[in-house]
């Protein structure tokens, strides 16, 4: 058997330790066998998980060097730096070939380990800046659900996990017992799309009093219109040199970087809250066309309108009505 040792540091999130424990026991063979020996191990045998209770752990870390696969879940910021005896493990059983991945902000224990340095990675898009700020060896990929380097993989979110679960079923035993496994989670194999469609993409800050905010404040109150830098730096009184210097200056993007991620935004919302065709958001949110509207919004959200729409439409919280 393959034997999946899930390594549970203090203040372990518990979502991210029982999604991976929960696909790989789960799994099956066609006569029906267990491909998979899942073990929870930890550095002592009392582990604190976030949430306000305790785990008691049977294994320790000499788990790690039997077997064949590790999976480090995320931690809550509570955790604290990792135990330089947890990060000599890990760095162990990788140079005994295990292969090693993590969950959401588990990849900061690769990180801190050295395990990433020179590898593409993931983590959840909120941690992402500060990963690739602590980390500059790594290159951090942040709008994607999980990235496989062969013998090291790192996860978004603790639903990501999930996603990287089956692929990795997959690599080990095909598609057939992955596919298998992806129905007893009520989840697809794969799912459309990355990361980036959860990202809440918030307006870089304009500071309080700027002469930029009137602008903006236009800018989204004429989004269906054509907007031009022409325009933008005559409604400013400046020229457009002048305009796009400050508007650099004050907001760390350009003007049409700002109009495109505000489109975009508009788009969002009444993909969610409205039930109006796509054609018809295109031009309220000011998009030339059907055609430019869902290739840019694929470029920015990665993935498509109609598949963000089934995903997000009824939420209330993500963008409120009051900004449109």
């Amino acid at each position: 058997m393959h034997t999946v040792a899930i390594l549970a540091l203090d203040h372990v999130v518990p979502f991210d330790m029982a999604a991976p424990m929960t696909v790989f026991d789960w799994t099956r063979l066609p006569d029906g066998r267990r491909p998979y020996r899942v073990r929870l191990c930890a550095q002592s045998p009392e582990v604190r998980a976030d949430g306000g209770f305790g785990l008691r752990v049977e294994w320790g870390l000499e788990a790690l060097a039997d077997a064949d696969t590790v999976i480090v879940p995320g931690c809550s910021e509570a955790a604290g730096p990792t135990s330089p005896a947890v990060l000599a493990a890990l760095r162990r059983a990788a140079e005994a070939g295990t292969r090693i991945a993590s969950v959401c902000v588990g990849a900061f224990v690769l990180a801190e380990a050295g395990l990433l340095d020179g590898l593409g990675a993931t983590t959840h898009w909120v941690a992402a800046d500060v990963l690739a700020r602590r980390f500059s060896r790594i290159d951090v990929r942040p709008d994607v659900l999980y990235v496989d380097n062969g013998q090291i993989l790192t996860s978004a979110g603790a639903a990501a996990a999930m996603d990287m679960c089956l692929h990795m079923i997959r690599r080990d035993l095909g598609s057939a017992v992955a596919a298998h496994s992806a129905r007893m989670s009520v989840m697809p194999l794969e799912r459309e799309g990355g990361q980036a469609q959860f990202i809440v993409h918030e307006f870089p800050p304009v500071p309080q009093g700027s002469t930029l905010e009137p602008l903006l404040e236009w800018i989204e109150d004429h989004l269906a219109d054509e907007i031009t830098l022409a325009a933008m730096a005559a409604r400013s009184g400046m020229s457009e040199r002048t305009f796009s210097r400050r508007f650099r200056e004050q907001t760390g993007t350009t003007p049409l970087q700002w109009l495109l991620r505000a489109r975009v935004r508009r788009a969002q919302y009444l993909l969610e809250h409205s039930d109006h065709p796509v054609e018809r958001i295109a031009r309220q949110a000011g998009f030339g066309s059907p055609t430019a509207f869902r290739e840019r919004f694929r470029r920015v959200v990665g993935t498509t309108p109609h598949a963000y729409r089934s995903a997000f439409h009824g939420k209330t919280d993500a963008v409120p009505a009051a900004h449109f």
